[in-house]
């Protein structure tokens, strides 16, 4: 990004256009506007700046899962890797799914009672989750999965993380094919090296 200060140039004429185009009385000058205008742009720049994108965070290396897997293979593979979950996709790096710990064990029937929240979100109308059974990955992935690109802020995704209560994001193209992973470590050393 240039860092440069980039100069106002709006001129008086723009500024009472825009003010008449507004139809109301606003009680400023044009010079006042320039100011606002020039200010603006320069915390627009340092936000800019500031910014970090997940594309350059992110881990690029991906341990995945294909929707056919089997579950104690996946298991086995969060195990050996200590990972906490792990996207799944198709035969063509599309995104279809994440799988979990909590996946594997909501499965393993460590899930079954249901939290207060549970129970509110059913009274508003929302069905009750339900123990998922199967032995394909398939069978019990959270899908469709929460993705985000290559472009998003980091403080963007931590917001989403906290939000959503996961802990990693599959970093996606445009068309949805894999390219990284962003967990919240990936976040947090970010931000240490600022």
């Amino acid at each position: 990004m240039n860092n440069t200060r980039k100069e106002c140039v709006i001129s008086d004429d723009d500024l009472r256009a825009a003010l008449k185009d507004m139809g109301t009385y606003l009680d400023v000058t044009e010079e006042d506007l320039k100011n606002i205008y020039s200010i603006a742009l320069k915390h627009a720049e340092e936000r800019l700046a500031s910014k970090i994108a997940v594309g350059d965070v992110m881990t690029k290396k991906v341990i995945t899962a294909r929707a056919d897997s089997d579950i104690h293979e996946v298991s086995a593979l969060l195990s050996k890797n200590r990972i906490s979950g792990l996207p799944v996709v198709d035969e063509t790096n599309h995104v279809i799914g994440i799988v979990s710990e909590a996946d594997i064990l909501f499965m393993a029937g460590m899930g079954q009672g249901h939290t207060f929240k549970d129970i509110l979100r059913h009274i508003l109308g929302e069905p009750l989750p339900r123990r998922k059974h199967g032995e394909r990955i398939e069978d019990i992935m959270s899908s469709p999965a929460v993705t985000t690109g290559p472009d998003a802020d980091i403080r963007e995704v931590a917001g989403i993380l906290e939000s959503k209560k996961i802990k990693r994001l599959p970093v996606v193209d445009s068309e949805n094919r894999l390219l990284g992973i962003i967990s919240r470590a990936d976040i947090v050393r970010a931000m240490s090296r600022k």
